[in-house]
């Protein structure tokens, strides 16, 4: 069942995934082919089995449907089935499940623009100590003002480092070397996880990028990579 649950959930991913960056609405209108604008019927739009179905091409105008569906809504439901396994279905299970697909999102927007929209980053640093004062249990204890404390520590924490690291990155490369949209994301994640979990990320982070950077680097002659699905994939890791 949680898997099924997940898999629409990346459904839904995708739709934000394409609009956010283009400043579209995610509700209206209703999901349409990118490509011809046709609306897609509902039996088009089944995770994973419409794409199988239609051999991952519009029934309309024939055009390639992106290979990131499929792959949005497959990781989704695998994460939405880890996590509701570790954690359970209760309260805490449900916001690390929207966390986890908060943090999807961001990562795919960045893949593709580079950017992190301040809706995920900003607004899940708003809901992530809202809802930690609503649910105390997320910071491990009963008392909701410890928890609120421990959730505004943990984002000024975890914002702080990455936006001290890039301080220092500036003076030595003489140019912007950590994205704003990281630095929020980070803070977003300190606000649900606390500042030990998000000093773990902090030092896993750049280990996961540094081969994917040297690639980059020795193919590309660039120094330049989308920091935040490194940074999602090290907040999973703490998480778990």
């Amino acid at each position: 069942m949680w898997g099924v649950v997940g898999s629409f959930l990346g459904s839904f991913l995708n739709v934000c995934i394409f609009r956010m960056p283009r400043e579209q609405s995610i509700v209206h209108p209703r999901s349409r082919c990118t490509a011809c604008a046709h609306p897609i019927a509902w039996h088009d739009n089944i995770p994973v089995v419409s794409f199988l179905w239609l051999r991952g091409r519009c029934r309309h105008c024939h055009k390639p449907i992106a290979l990131r569906y499929p792959v949005v809504e497959l990781l989704t439901a695998a994460s939405t089935v880890a996590v509701a396994a570790r954690f359970g279905p209760g309260p805490v299970g449900l916001v690390y499940v929207a966390f986890v697909c908060a943090l999807i999102a961001a990562s795919f927007i960045d893949l593709e623009f580079q950017i992190i929209p301040d809706e995920i980053s900003l607004g899940g640093l708003a809901v992530g100590v809202l809802l930690s004062l609503l649910i105390p249990s997320l910071h491990g204890t009963l008392s909701r003002l410890v928890a609120l404390e421990r959730s505004v520590i943990g984002g000024l924490v975890g914002g702080g480092a990455l936006y001290a690291t890039g301080l220092v990155g500036d003076l030595l490369f003489r140019k912007e070397s950590m994205g704003g949209g990281d630095i929020k994301l980070l803070a977003m994640a300190g606000s649900i996880l606390g500042w030990k979990l998000v000093v773990v990320t902090f030092f896993i982070a750049p280990m996961i990028a540094l081969l994917p950077g040297l690639l980059v680097l020795l193919f590309k002659r660039s120094h330049v990579i989308p920091y935040g699905p490194f940074l999602s994939m090290g907040v999973v890791v703490s998480l778990f």
